[in-house]
């Protein structure tokens, strides 16, 4: 697995954000989290739009069961996460990759708290009459090397790669399963979060990208990989190679309301609910472990 560093976005403002969401219900959160330091604390959370729907969530209920906590969740990316948390701009950075793959990083400053595991798949506009690919040739696509589907089976049309911008989490993951040492990805528009890739590779002809399985809809085809199909028996145990830890980052130990919040995403309830509920793995449920170069063994 080809392991690289990926370049920190600028951002001038956590203002840029795009989406703020807020809480909605549930009934779980430990009782004293409505303490007088969660009352008076606001924690803001920025990065890994994968993650984002799982910690929108989470908080929400968190929220619900504590009225006096003040939780923000925004996307950004995995690497404004992690640039925004350890510059102390964020309280939590949340991260489809370890620290130590973001340039400009110094994974010593934070603490990693990994709270579930994501499968990422390529997905196709269902026009290509494309169901399954090998590694080679989907590295190919990547690459520019296959232009045409009918080079893998499917229609004669061309082929239109959608790929996430740079400093994305999903995109470091991608293509540190896919890609080889010195491959050149193709020259591709590029877009900043799951949802959007989502939307336009369901509305455009011949086009391929890759989402986190949460995001995968019935608009879309998503592609087996040498005849291995993209689900969370084969993530368990890296039969399926397109995977990560989701990372909530916090500078120096999590306290306060962030701590809290942490472990009630940690926490039985939210690991057997929401986690499988909103398409992602418990990390416990894991049969196999990965550490920052990408070495994955039996746990």
């Amino acid at each position: 697995m080809k392991k690289t560093k990926f370049t920190t976005l600028a951002v001038a403002t956590l203002g840029l954000f795009g989406l703020v969401l807020g809480g909605c219900s549930s009934n779980s959160g430990s009782k004293d989290s409505s303490s007088s330091s969660s009352s008076k604390e606001k924690i803001t959370i920025v990065g890994s739009t994968a993650l984002q729907p799982l910690i929108e969530k989470a908080s929400s209920q968190f929220q619900n069961n504590n009225p006096g906590a003040n939780i923000t969740v925004q996307g950004g990316g995995s690497g404004t996460g992690l640039s925004q948390v350890q510059s102390g701009a964020v309280q939590v950075g949340n991260s489809d990759i370890f620290a130590e793959q973001q340039e400009g990083i110094h994974p010593e400053k934070l603490s990693d708290h990994k709270v579930a595991v994501v499968g990422m798949t390529p997905v196709v506009n269902k026009d290509v009459g494309v169901k399954n690919v090998s590694m080679d040739q989907l590295r190919q696509i990547f690459t520019g090397k296959i232009a045409n589907w009918k080079d893998v089976g499917g229609k004669d049309e061309k082929i239109s790669v959608i790929n996430r911008a740079k400093g994305s989490g999903t995109r470091a993951t991608f293509e540190n399963a896919v890609l080889q040492e010195g491959d050149k990805p193709v020259n591709a528009q590029e877009q900043d979060s799951n949802g959007t890739v989502q939307k336009i590779v369901a509305q455009t002809p011949g086009a391929i990208s890759y989402l986190a399985f949460s995001y995968v809809n019935k608009d879309l085809q998503e592609l087996s990989i040498d005849n291995v199909k993209p689900d969370y028996s084969n993530v368990s145990t890296n039969k399926w190679k397109i995977w990560s830890y989701e990372h909530m980052y916090t500078k120096g130990k999590a306290k306060g309301t962030a701590k809290k919040l942490i472990d009630y995403v940690l926490s039985k309830d939210v690991q057997k609910g929401l986690v499988s509920k909103l398409g992602y793995y418990s990390v416990h449920n894991m049969k196999v472990t990965m550490d920052p170069d990408g070495q994955v063994k039996d746990k």
